[in-house]
């Protein structure tokens, strides 16, 4: 019997391929966890309509942590476990920043992703992802004011939610060194209002200051009634760190940097080599 009852697992450049593919050698370990009463969970910066669809590929009827931990919701129900926003005046401050600096700009806001151009960023980026692009003129007008009338009060009550006026979401993307410059400048300006993180080199993501994988990997051990010495993480990037340090176990990707790694329990083979198989066979079976 497997020591791990809830294992969250990140998607790109962990669970899937350089060709965005699950090995056949993952789904058969993990229909055979689930078997056996593990819970097995995604846990993703990705759009939760982008991960869903990879989840039931696994047979997962499940809540699936996703944009970083700010929403967590159940992929066979609809059901919504946790979804923090991002504040109106930073989501604003931020995409009236990346303006001025010329950087491509996504908004998420209710499951959907905004553009105000279709940038070769942009682009690659809805192909990765696997979803449509709103194009709109003004990111900014989509954001209601904090008097709005939220349009799903049942959500807007939920424990961790603070309505639906802000985004749960906004990324930036551009060049990676520029990237960390900026964010080297953002994190003491913003310090405790707003997490910010890089999902990929260069990808820069501010959510909700409470929503990283690690706070959504510990809502989840508490709904399912599991210790946080029975939790496994498996990530491969920066947004990962938060939950690979909450885990029992952290894995990191053979593949992911340094920085990563060094602030794992367990470094297993990179994403391409079938790493995500090789950790679950040698701490889960």
């Amino acid at each position: 019997m497997s020591r791990y009852r809830l294992i969250a697992i990140d998607l790109d450049d962990t669970l899937l391929d350089n060709q965005l593919k699950i090995s056949p050698r993952v789904k058969g370990l993990v229909q055979e966890l689930r078997e056996r009463g593990v819970v097995v969970t995604l846990a993703t910066g990705r759009m939760f309509r982008s991960s869903r669809p990879i989840a039931l590929e696994l047979g997962l009827e499940l809540p699936l942590i996703t944009y970083q931990g700010a929403l967590v919701k159940n992929c066979f129900s609809g059901e919504v476990l946790l979804h923090r926003t991002l504040e109106v005046e930073y989501a604003r401050e931020i995409i009236g920043l990346a303006r001025e600096k010329g950087l491509h700009i996504n908004l998420y806001l209710n499951d959907e992703l905004y553009v105000e151009r279709l940038s070769p960023a942009g682009e690659a980026y809805a192909r990765l992802a696997g979803v449509p692009v709103c194009l709109v003129p003004d990111l900014t007008g989509l954001l209601a004011s904090e008097n709005a009338v939220d349009e799903n009060p049942v959500e807007a009550k939920l424990p961790y939610a603070n309505g639906r006026t802000g985004p749960t979401k906004v990324l930036l993307i551009g060049d990676e060194q520029y990237l960390d410059n900026l964010q080297a400048v953002l994190k003491p300006h913003y310090g405790a209002r707003v997490h910010i993180t890089k999902s990929k080199p260069n990808f820069l993501e501010f959510t909700h200051p409470l929503a990283n994988k690690g706070a959504a990997l510990a809502e989840l051990a508490k709904y399912y009634g599991v210790s946080r010495e029975e939790t496994m993480a498996i990530g491969d990037s920066f947004n990962d760190l938060e939950m690979l340090e909450y885990a029992g176990l952290g894995v990191a990707m053979g593949n992911a940097r340094q920085e990563i790694k060094a602030r794992a329990g367990y470094v297993t083979a990179a994403n391409d080599e079938d790493g995500v198989a090789e950790a679950l066979q040698r701490f889960c079976f």
